[in-house]
């Protein structure tokens, strides 16, 4: 009875701790700097992780668990016309960053 007890309470303590996680997705213009960095954001690939998660404590979250390019079409709401403000030809590109708590 006891061993049941505690491994229903180690159930719900753990439950608790998921359900208090706080994910969040932003959608920020992924504008080409020169060093790469847009593309290894947008490709999802390895260099652009530390970039993604400096982001998402920048705006008090623990890590980034996923980012990667986004068609402007996958976006809800305002999204600038094309040629607003383009450089380099990069325009209407988006990189979401998912941030954890």
């Amino acid at each position: 009875m006891r061993s049941l007890l505690a491994l229903l309470s180690c159930a719900f303590i753990v439950a608790a701790s998921a359900a208090s996680a706080e994910t969040r997705v932003f959608i920020i213009a992924n504008q080409a700097d020169g060093y790469g960095i847009d593309q290894c954001l947008a490709k999802g690939e390895k260099c652009g992780a530390q970039v993604a998660r400096t982001y998402c404590q920048s705006r008090d979250f623990a890590q980034a668990s996923a980012y990667r390019r986004v068609d402007p079409d996958e976006i809800t709401g305002s999204v600038p016309k094309s040629g607003a403000n383009c450089s380099h030809g990069h325009c209407d590109e988006y990189v979401a960053i998912t941030c954890q708590r």
